[in-house]
């Protein structure tokens, strides 16, 4: 029980910041701990509640937080009252005590309404119990709402038995909320409490038990405020996630939507993003003249900021790739060009580029400080490509070299970014460039869609828990003509 209730509940807290730990704690609440079943309003002093958000940061030791754990409402069958307050006034079970296996003692529950934060615990006392002796006897629980009329029809019409139809009531309240200080200086606001508006109206359980159900002017105002918080709060939540939905469709459409296709080369690129959008990037580009560019790029930084520099590397290699076939170098220079004066300092990107000549079967390629290539030789021996250039971003003087590989039917070369190397066991353990080698090994007699799939299966066996990195994947295959 914290704050004011966003639709009614009992006001005995002085911070809505609690609620989740409330509920939490109520688990271990003892049917035994005799919790003084009244309502003391300590908030009816006009403050709007505050979100958790809103606070001015952690409790400070000389203002302890002090809040009141449940109340206790003693009855005599348990199934029938909770019939009561579920089905007749809407309560929710927050925690069942006649599930707690090995513990003897009186039944108990504990309910709270739906949309507010008050606990009540449903204890059935022993008949030779001076506990017993009160059922049917007033509680002195007062339930705040915003509107009695409304809530008196409602339950009502569900068969709630009240004594009195709902009354309206003016006076002045009084209370302090805290002691005077002797250096304090009187306020005009102490000398004229007040005048309050009340309606309330009282109805029972069957047990008899009765309950007071009121709202106050200034109650039902700092309940409103608190709903036009949440709402707000939802829908600024609603629109973050529809804008994020939008941009990762956006995203996708950014990957290759068609392949090239080539007669000595079968190909696939898989790309599974950690978050809704990322950083890492691959393509195929249709270079003209039976050549193919293949490209994986690994952008610094996470989510929707990598997600732009990607997108801008994108745009600059496809805007500058009609010169890649006859000058790789120039091409990549320009790249860094344009990269450098679009991103902001500290932002860079890894990135492979490789040009596969359908007719030779030859490959050339620049790897702009990205893990090495795997070209794994059909007679299983091993050819890591390795870094020819800095990283692409970081500096306006770039330069890098150009290297060549010969294919033949029955290679299989892999592009990869580090979310699949160093994705790790719940051993701390990374997966490594060995295993994925050896997945390769297992894998390649595959149809390179089928390969991508079970190497990434693997990747998530060993590394079963959420996803930390992208996971981004280029298989290609060399083919007899």
């Amino acid at each position: 029980m914290n704050g004011l209730a966003q639709g009614f509940g009992l006001d005995l807290s002085s911070s809505q910041c609690e609620h989740r730990s409330a509920r939490q704690t109520n688990r271990a609440t003892s049917p035994l701990i005799k919790i003084p079943a009244t309502l003391y309003n300590a908030r009816m002093a006009g403050n709007a509640p505050q979100s958790p958000e809103s606070t001015g940061g952690p409790l400070q030791r000389q203002d302890p937080f002090l809040r009141l754990q449940s109340v206790m409402v003693y009855v005599r069958n348990l199934d029938r009252s909770l019939a009561f307050y579920q089905d007749l006034l809407g309560f929710q079970i927050v925690f069942d005590g006649r599930k707690q296996t090995g513990q003897p003692g009186q039944p108990w529950v504990v309910v709270a309404p739906p949309d507010g934060t008050a606990n009540l615990t449903l204890i059935v006392p022993r008949t030779d119990s001076e506990q017993f002796k009160q059922i049917g006897r007033a509680s002195h629980v007062t339930f705040v709402t915003e509107d009695v009329l409304e809530k008196f029809r409602e339950w009502s019409k569900r068969g709630v038995h009240f004594l009195s139809n709902p009354r309206l009531r003016r006076f002045k309240h009084a209370l302090q909320l805290k002691p005077t200080l002797p250096n304090d200086r009187p306020s005009s606001d102490d000398h004229a409490p007040p005048i309050w508006g009340a309606v309330f109206s009282r109805f029972r359980d069957p047990d008899g038990n009765t309950f007071s159900l009121v709202s106050f002017d200034e109650v039902t105002h700092a309940v409103e405020v608190q709903r036009r918080f949440v709402a707000e709060r939802q829908e600024a939540e609603r629109r973050a996630a529809q804008e994020l939905e939008i941009a990762q469709q956006v995203q996708a459409r950014l990957f290759p939507q068609t392949l090239p296709r080539m007669r000595t080369l079968d190909y696939a690129g898989i790309c599974h993003q950690a978050r809704q959008v990322g950083g890492d990037y691959y393509d195929f580009l249709d270079l003209g003249g039976e050549r193919l560019g293949l490209v994986v790029g690994d952008i610094s930084g996470k989510g929707i900021a990598a997600a732009l520099l990607m997108a801008n590397l994108q745009a600059n290699l496809r805007s500058q790739s009609a010169v890649a076939l006859d000058q790789p170098q120039r091409f990549l220079c320009s790249v860094n060009q344009l990269f450098c004066q679009n991103t902001s300092g500290g932002s860079f990107a890894t990135l492979f580029f490789a040009e596969y000549n359908d007719a030779a079967r030859r490959l050339r390629y620049i790897n702009c400080g990205h893990l090495c290539a795997l070209l794994l030789r059909a007679d299983d021996s091993l050819d890591r490509l390795k870094s020819t250039a800095t990283i692409l971003g970081a500096f306006k003087e770039w330069d890098c070299e150009v290297e060549e590989s010969q294919l033949y039917p029955g290679d299989t070369l892999a592009l990869y970014t580090d979310g699949i190397t160093e994705a790790f066991s719940p051993h701390r353990e990374e997966f490594g460039e060995d295993r994925l080698v050896e997945a390769l090994r297992r894998h390649r007699a595959l149809p390179p869609c089928d390969l991508l799939a079970s190497v990434v299966e693997e990747v998530r066996r060993f590394s079963p828990h959420e996803q930390n990195d992208d996971i981004t994947l280029i298989v290609a295959k060399c083919l007899l003509a």
